[in-house]
């Protein structure tokens, strides 16, 4: 019983000791790293606005309701989010 006990309470001890492993995930809010940063100005307007524009991302991709994306990070990529109406409701890389 004693043996198990220390058993236990080394155990214990010793969680305190392991650091949390680092989130393998990249961070969603850079926005800075497609350029998303300075289109947020597009936020509320009509996707037709996108025809005038150039982009300096390496992708763009306009994203309507309802379509399947891939769930890929691409740091490069810009993405646009389309609600029902075609407003653009979203600026954000990956």
């Amino acid at each position: 019983m004693h043996k198990k006990f220390l058993t236990i309470l080394a155990a214990v001890a010793l969680t305190g000791c392991v650091e949390p492993l680092p989130d393998p995930r990249p961070d969603p809010v850079d926005a800075g790293t497609c350029g998303a940063d300075q289109l947020q100005f597009l936020v509320g307007q009509t996707e037709g606005v996108l025809a005038a524009m150039t982009f300096r991302a390496g992708t763009v991709r306009v994203i309507r309701p309802g379509m399947a994306v891939t769930m890929d990070y691409r740091p490069d990529r810009l993405n646009l989010e389309l609600d029902q109406t075609g407003r653009i409701i979203r600026v954000f890389c990956g």
